[in-house]
């Protein structure tokens, strides 16, 4: 492993306080200028969400056609993403707080995943973006399971990574729950026991509730649909004279009934069981996106790791420099920077974490400017490389050794065209 020098190293005390003006300044500009269109962007967003979540569930309700099953699928997964990647995420990151909307606040949001927002606020607000790529410090540089920096030490369990990575891809909603209850503390006997309790009773609540929503509720809803719908279009029609002399014949032709109720059952229950499948689909679609999106945000080549003596005295200008080289932009379009939670501007994000999310492609280029004055990188790519290189680290330094990848060289104003 070879020593990586500080990207700032050349940047002077002076130079370092004058940056964080800079920085202040961006975000103090863009808090002042705040208002209804941010408004409108945030509530329209809720909006297209819950309408794309109400056409899945009713394409559902034909989840035994395959047609139906794949649209309605792909619909709820869609949902899903924007729910947690550019509302619930950027939400509870407090930054439409702004609003005093008691409906649209971090302190009264819930979102659709297993960790509860107020162990996840702690884990990844406080803990994340206060220490961030801080070897020792920072709980998600690995996520306590993963050697993706070579400068953590190595250990045979690390061989097995790349396996329980994939695991972590699919279900990774349930490893970033586990996650947020600090295993580490909890083995080192420094998290009190109440409050590992509390954790525990916290996530229980939600896998309860995300189980029976996404596996009983919901199936259940598009099953005793399917059987009304069933037993509606196969009832027999039958005139009124037929009726009268069915009852005084006193015939109630039992078999047939019961064989309707039969087809019935079996309507609802392949529906039930076509439902649960899509849920399980999709939770799956969001989680891999979810996994990708983040860990290429902050795992790529281009980013830093720091010790903890190297950041003992850090100045606010020293901050912002950590934020800005611990994490990697990804390239795309609108459409990509919607449905990542516009954490394609990651940078952007760990320099203004409070800041709404919509409002990050507008400052990037302010971004970009400060990084070629003062002699900064400022780490982009596209997804492809982005994921490549993370998935090629996880790989690697399952292994013992491992060093150093280059880093990049100060922003010249180019980058963008060659990354894209």
């Amino acid at each position: 492993m070879t020593a990586t020098e500080h990207p700032f190293a050349h940047l002077s005390e002076n130079q370092l306080a004058e940056l964080a003006r800079e920085f202040d300044a961006i975000h103090d500009q863009v808090r002042a200028d705040l208002g209804e269109r941010d408004r409108r962007y945030i509530k329209g967003v809720i909006r297209l969400h819950r309408q794309i979540a109400v056409a899945g569930r009713a394409l559902l309700l034909g989840s035994r056609s395959k047609v139906a099953w794949t649209a309605g699928t792909g619909c709820l997964a869609i949902a899903k993403i924007l729910e947690n990647m550019e509302i619930g995420h950027n939400v509870l990151h407090g930054q439409w707080d702004w609003m005093n909307d008691p409906c649209i606040h971090s302190s009264t949001w819930d979102w659709d995943t297993a960790s509860t927002a107020a162990a996840w606020k702690h884990s990844h607000n406080y803990i994340h973006h206060t220490y961030t790529n801080i070897r020792g410090k920072d709980k998600d540089l690995g996520y306590e399971i993963m050697r993706i920096d070579p400068h953590q030490k190595w250990h045979p369990a690390y061989l097995a990574q790349p396996l329980y990575n994939l695991l972590l891809m699919a279900f990774f909603e349930w490893g970033v729950a586990v996650h947020d209850m600090d295993v580490e503390a909890i083995r080192a006997g420094e998290k009190p026991m109440k409050d590992v309790w509390h954790d525990i009773k916290g996530i229980s609540g939600k896998a309860r509730d995300q189980i029976l929503k996404d596996y009983v509720g919901w199936p259940l809803v598009s099953a005793l649909a399917a059987t009304a719908v069933g037993r509606l279009v196969h009832r027999e029609p039958r005139s009124r004279a037929r009726v009268l002399a069915d009852r005084a014949r006193g015939r109630r032709r039992k078999g047939a009934v019961r064989a309707r109720l039969a087809a019935a059952r079996a309507e609802g229950a392949g529906t039930f069981a076509a439902t649960f499948w899509a849920d399980f689909t999709a939770n799956i679609i969001r989680n891999l996106w979810a996994h990708s999106i983040i860990f290429c945000g902050h795992f790529p080549d281009q980013t830093y790791t720091f010790s903890q003596d190297e950041v003992r005295d850090e100045t606010r200008g020293g901050w912002y420099v950590r934020q800005l080289v611990g994490a990697a932009n990804i390239t795309g379009s609108p459409l990509f920077h919607l449905l990542s939670g516009n954490l394609g501007y990651q940078v952007e994000h760990h320099l203004f974490p409070d800041m709404p999310s919509s409002r990050y492609a507008e400052i990037a280029s302010q971004v970009r400017e400060i990084c070629r004055r003062y002699g900064l990188p400022y780490n982009t790519g596209p997804l492809s490389k982005q994921l490549g290189t993370v998935h090629r680290t996880i790989l690697r330094l399952a292994f013992p050794g491992g060093k150093v990848r280059p880093k990049p060289g100060p922003y010249r104003g180019d980058e963008l065209e060659r990354a894209a």
